[in-house]
């Protein structure tokens, strides 16, 4: 059986693959909204993306296949999908450009500061069950405005601003965090 080490050190595994195929799913998913305007595919395509997130994590815990590349390709296609989708639906919601825009701001400041924490502790730190909370509710949330053709505005407001609430939450709690290791008052 392999040790811990070399488990973390592998590139070729079943999580990191599904991660992969995530982010191939991206351009589909943006080609099928904006261009032939097709948003039950684009809505399925999402959808798709996110069960293969969740078999990538429970496959990674399950079968002992946490890899330090999954960890930061898993996020990284999370990410792309989420800024890729809330780009699309801001062509039909004017109001994304908010969570979008605090999506890139999140993850400018989480992702350098999370980079500058592996330079000086050598550690890749996953996500926190906020984070994960946050992730939810904006899939639920862009998932809603795509399959809800006609989402009245109030609705649609509502949901954006608890998403935007959320999003603020993971942005303080984990720059707090990587601010106190890189400080050195936290490992």
């Amino acid at each position: 059986m392999n040790s811990n080490k070399e488990t973390q050190d592998k590139i070729l595994t079943i999580p990191n693959l599904l991660s992969l195929f995530r982010l191939l799913l991206i351009p589909a998913i943006i080609w099928l909204y904006t261009v032939r305007k097709d948003y039950f595919p684009a809505g399925a395509l999402l959808i798709l993306s996110g069960l293969t997130d969740l078999a990538d994590g429970f496959i990674a815990r399950r079968f002992n296949a946490v890899s330090n590349v999954g960890k930061i390709l898993d996020p990284i296609a999370d990410k792309l999908t989420q800024a890729a989708m809330l780009f699309c639906l801001v062509t039909r919601f004017p109001l994304m450009a908010a969570p979008f825009g605090v999506l890139v701001l999140k993850e400018i400041f989480i992702g350098t500061t999370g980079l500058l924490m592996i330079r000086k502790t050598g550690k890749v730190v996953g996500a926190d069950f906020h984070g994960k909370v946050a992730t939810t509710l904006l899939y639920a949330m862009m998932i809603l405005h795509i399959f809800w053709i006609d989402i009245t505005p109030e609705v649609s407001a509502i949901t954006i601003i608890i998403c935007l609430v959320s999003m603020l939450f993971t942005l303080v709690v984990y720059g707090k965090r990587n601010v106190r290791v890189l400080r050195g008052k936290e490992q």
